[in-house]
């Protein structure tokens, strides 16, 4: 790559210094953007986001799940073993995660930083729905998750009847004869992202030395080793006017478009990473008297061979008020890594540092192409089979296709073998080692655990300023079980998740 940093750093003079600049206008950037000014209220923050609106993109509710992902209803957090045991390790993990984030959201509404609570989190059962074989391996899942503190309000059931005072709309002329299963958990929640990103976004321009703007593109990133600050030209797409800004800290949480900016820092952290774009789409009800027959989050279990990102669900929403019904996911497949990205996103994004990561991946995950090849195949009847397993009396005329977001999956180089590859289905900070940069990588449960990824970037990028007693005492006032473990204390469980659910209004445990 030819080296320009003589040209840069001679024609381009910063135009502001703020202490942390933030890329990207979502759930990540808002969340950290709100922990940095309770933490430290002097520094100025800048937050550069390319399109016109705050959370347009993964955050945006239409194109985010929205589950308000707990593990109380997504099989695949707990597989099921080879000796037949479940591995119950992840979904024990995410729940906590989970139950940390809401703590952080009722201390925002307690702050009166935010009104209504309602308007981003509502309680909505989450249920797990199984037929024939699998519903063995929901018996034993319930047998191991009952016994743990966070899930030790689950129901399980197998009963016809009590199945359909659960969900009607699903148990509805279906064959009493099935083998059918379900466990039920009061305490789930429905999240609006979208809301919640703009409701913080709201509250953290109220705050002196903050700046926000949109419209604003980041086309370059650089470091200047003279003072260890990174140089960032932004474009105003309104005004095609450029402009460079200098910061002590930058993060990148660009959602899908993180990776390409992250390789534009040439730092050596991210050498070998790379990314694999899927599309999604639902199937949204248009029909109000069905949306009114269903009430909760049913997840089922994935066919066997597909990816995590597979797993149907009948999926209760409540966006701007208003209920909604969707089924999905549907994946389509791209070359974007956003959703009003360019079709250059997968290509430009290769380089000599991960292209063998990429190709090893693409040879050991031929299920998940040919997952892929099998969505962007399915005719509407197909995706009508599929919701009816579902909802037996679904008619095609109630429902319409839609886009969701662009989810881009981290591939990055085997730790054991440089040119193998690895996909990975979560989230990932990758930071320089001087902790002067950060960027987020990667997607689901990316948002319903952001206030514990933000606190892990926080250990990365910021240690010192962490171990002082004034953080430690603000952290612990915003998340009052900060360096605790509510799995291993069940008392505490109960008395966190009482006074959250207070604040928040929500159902109680």
């Amino acid at each position: 790559m030819l080296n320009i940093s003589h040209i840069f750093h001679k024609h381009y003079k910063p135009s502001s210094h703020p202490d942390v600049v933030l890329i990207g206008a979502g759930i990540m950037s808002a969340t950290l953007g709100v922990f940095l000014k309770e933490l430290q209220p002097s520094l100025k923050i800048e937050i550069h986001e390319r399109l016109g609106v705050i959370a347009g993109e993964s955050s945006d509710a239409w194109n985010n799940a929205g589950t308000g992902h707990s593990a109380f209803c997504e099989l695949n957090y707990t597989p099921e073993l080879e000796n037949g045991e479940i591995d119950a390790s992840k979904a024990f993990k995410i729940a906590e995660m989970f139950e940390i984030s809401k703590q952080f959201w009722a201390y925002l509404i307690e702050q009166d930083y935010i009104n209504n609570p309602k308007s981003f989190i509502n309680s909505v059962p989450h249920m797990s729905f199984v037929w024939g074989e699998n519903v063995d391996f929901l018996k034993k899942r319930y047998a191991v998750l009952k016994e743990h503190p966070l899930f030790n309000n689950i129901e399980f059931s197998d009963d016809y009847n009590q199945l359909s005072e659960w969900v009607p709309l699903i148990m509805k002329g279906r064959d009493k004869s099935q083998k059918l299963a379900a466990t039920k958990i009061k305490l789930g929640t429905d999240m609006n992202f979208g809301e919640l990103t703009r409701l913080l976004f709201q509250h953290l321009k109220s705050l002196p030395d903050v700046s926000i703007y949109l419209n604003s593109e980041v086309d370059f990133i650089e470091k200047n080793n003279t003072n260890n600050h990174w140089q960032v030209e932004v474009n105003d797409l309104n005004t095609k006017q450029k402009r460079t800004i200098e910061t002590k800290f930058l993060f990148i949480g660009a959602g899908g478009g993180a990776l390409p900016l992250l390789e534009k820092t040439e730092i050596p952290e991210a050498s070998g990473f790379g990314g694999f774009p899927v599309g999604g789409q639902w199937l949204v009800c248009k029909n109000e008297n069905v949306i009114e027959q269903h009430a909760a989050k049913v997840y089922g279990k994935a066919e066997v061979g597909s990816p995590p990102m597979s797993v149907p669900h009948l999926d209760t929403r409540i966006i701007n008020g208003k209920k909604a019904l969707l089924f999905g996911p549907f994946a389509g497949f791209s070359t974007k890594f956003l959703k009003h990205g360019s079709l250059m996103d997968l290509p430009h994004s290769l380089q000599v540092n991960n292209i063998l990561p990429i190709i090893s991946v693409g040879l050991h995950n031929i299920p998940l192409t040919r997952y892929l090849i099998n969505q962007v195949k399915q005719s509407p009847e197909d995706r009508l089979n599929a919701l009816k397993k579902f909802v037996p009396t679904a008619k095609i005329e109630d429902w319409v296709l839609e886009e969701a977001g662009q989810r881009v999956q981290v591939i990055k180089k085997d730790q054991h073998n440089a040119a193998k590859g690895v996909l990975e289905f979560g989230t990932e900070i990758v930071s320089s080692a001087d902790g002067t940069i950060a960027a987020l990588l990667g997607a689901s449960p990316g948002a319903s655990t952001s206030v514990s990824i933000m606190l892990n970037l926080l250990e990365k990028c910021f240690p010192e300023q962490l171990k002082s007693p004034e953080w430690q005492n603000k952290l612990k006032e915003m998340i009052p079980t900060y360096g605790k473990i509510m799995a291993k204390d069940e008392r505490l469980c109960k008395t966190v998740r009482e006074s959250t659910c207070k604040s928040l209004e929500l159902m109680p445990n």
